[in-house]
């Protein structure tokens, strides 16, 4: 080995740092093949030719390793930038830059009804519905009237329908029954009985109870009166009630039981205390106790001296008494 060049030849005495120096430029030195920077790559020790390292030295981002080098793209002003949503004027798929190639994904259907047809999935399921509603209604008809065809043939043929025998009611008690019947008691018109003196019937006033209206008036002169065949079944105390109308006045009246006159008279006095005098308006009921027997029995009502007798007598009805 040449004289002077001795640091050269030892690894050792190798500057570590000369890449970092032009001076391997400065003497000429040829890149190596793929690039590099500042030194050749290695080889024989050169006289005044520092030996490089045997690491070929890159500019960062030169190298890459496994992949394909990317051309860089140019910058784009923003008022050249393409819209959102639109593809970019210089966008290229990553086929062109000879990586793989990218998976395609299937459009996905739109959600909810937008965009497609009538849900005819929903009115399919409506129409076998009502068909099976339908279907039904016929078949539970048609099950219907084959009864009561069956109920009619059966009737007719002499049979039995099937329905639930009917109760046989109790016979009737043959004891007599310890409840009093009761006793029907008699109640006549005014103008169906005995008239005396100037007592009459007529229809004039509204509101008479008796058959058509009528009733016995003139009763108001004295020596009229009306007598009354009341058969009774049995003896007891009773009351006589008396319907009759009144100009608004009071009035009495003679009462007379089997051929004996009750000590007080018959009041037929204006209990409704009316004040009009029109008869129609102060029809109304009074009462006088009576003993009557077992039978026929004759109550008269007549107008004697002293008494008060303007009065219309509509009905007579004899009552249980107290």
């Amino acid at each position: 080995m040449a004289a002077g060049n001795d640091g050269a030849s030892k690894p050792e005495d190798d500057d570590p740092f000369g890449y970092l120096y032009e001076d391997g430029q400065a003497a000429g030195a040829q890149a190596p093949q793929g690039g590099g920077y500042g030194y050749p790559g290695p080889g024989p020790a050169q006289p005044g030719v520092p030996r490089t390292s045997y690491n070929q030295v890159r500019t960062v981002g030169e190298r890459q390793y496994g992949q394909h080098q990317h051309q860089p793209q140019p910058y784009v002003p923003p008022q050249q930038q393409a819209p959102y949503g639109q593809p970019h004027a210089q966008y290229a798929a990553p086929e062109t830059y000879g990586g793989p190639p990218t998976r395609q994904t299937p459009p996905q259907p739109p959600r909810g009804n937008s965009g497609r047809g009538p849900n005819t999935r929903g009115l399919l399921i409506g129409a076998v519905a009502v068909v099976a509603v339908v279907v039904v209604g016929i078949a539970a008809a048609v099950i219907t009237n084959q009864g009561n065809k069956d109920d009619k043939n059966g009737q007719a043929d002499g049979n039995t329908p099937s329905t639930a025998p009917s109760q046989v009611s109790e016979e009737p008690s043959t004891e007599p029954s310890t409840e009093p019947t009761p006793v029907k008691l008699p109640k006549q018109d005014a103008a169906t009985l005995k008239l005396g003196g100037s007592a009459g019937t007529e229809k004039t006033v509204k509101g008479a109870e008796g058959v058509g209206g009528t009733y016995v008036s003139g009763f108001n002169q004295v020596g009229s009166s009306v007598t009354w065949k009341a058969n009774m079944p049995t003896e007891g105390a009773y009351r006589l009630t008396v319907r009759y109308a009144i100009p608004a006045v009071d009035a009495n009246a003679t009462l007379t039981v089997n051929g004996k006159a009750n000590s007080s008279p018959l009041g037929l006095k204006n209990f409704v205390h009316s004040s009009d005098p029109n008869l129609e308006k102060n029809w109304q009921t009074t009462w006088a106790p009576v003993t009557l027997q077992k039978g026929d029995n004759e109550i008269k009502i007549s107008c004697e001296a002293g008494n008060q007798c303007n009065v219309l007598l509509d009905w007579l009805e004899v009552t249980p008494g107290e």
